[in-house]
């Protein structure tokens, strides 16, 4: 009996949850209690507005601090878009993790990059590939809780040189933990906030080969071959 597409996404779904449970499972993780903190009244005002769905987030997208293997310097970013997390590296071996929305494996980027602008409640102005691929959008959209880009926007600059590719918020927060996106990287509202009150314009971002399998929940390739198993 073939399945209906409605069952066969639920199930593809549970399935992802579950195999993102036993990934997280791998590493010390302490979740952390959503709050406010770090928003402006005008975040709150804004907020208050957004008329999507208040979604549910699965808990191992949920914000944590976890430990975390790799020797990438306190403060940089780092995106494991094979398991939809973003790390935020931290001293004394943890990091702050997010969950978050990645590209389509077509339109993803890896490689190292700088953050060269950061922008609230950011204008959003579809690329022409954007405008090739999905017809009928306007030209520009406001910031505001209905704009794609949500609260927040980090721009990845390569050679001083605007890449197209954000780390940003998202007015579709229910898709938290999947591969849908134009290549950027979405968190939600609330998430991209506190993470744009940690860093700064320059702050190095490495995104991670796709199935490279150096992933911060499975340091096959970070830690291979090394005396003792320890990391490079």
């Amino acid at each position: 009996m073939r399945m209906s597409s409605s069952r066969s996404t639920v199930v593809a779904r549970l399935a992802m949850v579950g195999a993102a449970l036993m990934l997280a499972a791998c590493q010390t993780t302490t979740y952390e209690t959503a709050s406010d903190i770090g928003m402006t009244p005008r975040d709150k005002q804004l907020l208050a507005k957004a008329r999507y769905a208040k979604a549910e987030i699965p808990q191992p997208y949920r914000r944590a601090i976890v430990s975390y293997h790799r020797k990438e310097a306190p403060g940089t970013i780092v995106i494991d878009s094979d398991n939809h997390y973003l790390y935020l590296v931290q001293n004394d071996g943890k990091a702050l993790r997010y969950g978050v929305t990645v590209g389509e494996e077509a339109l993803a980027f890896s490689g190292i990059a700088k953050v060269g602008n950061m922008q609230e409640w950011p204008r959003w102005i579809p690329t022409v590939d954007i405008h090739k691929r999905i017809e009928g959008l306007p030209k520009q959209v406001d910031g505001g809780p209905d704009n794609p880009l949500g609260a927040r926007a980090l721009y990845l600059f390569q050679g001083g040189k605007d890449t197209l590719f954000r780390i940003h918020g998202t007015n579709q927060p229910e898709y938290i933990g999947e591969s849908i996106s134009s290549g950027c990287i979405r968190m939600t509202n609330e998430d991209v906030i506190d993470l744009y009150g940690r860093v700064k314009v320059g702050s190095i971002v490495v995104v991670l080969d796709r199935k490279a399998g150096d992933s911060p929940v499975n340091p096959k390739v970070a830690l291979q071959g090394l005396p003792g198993g320890s990391s490079y």
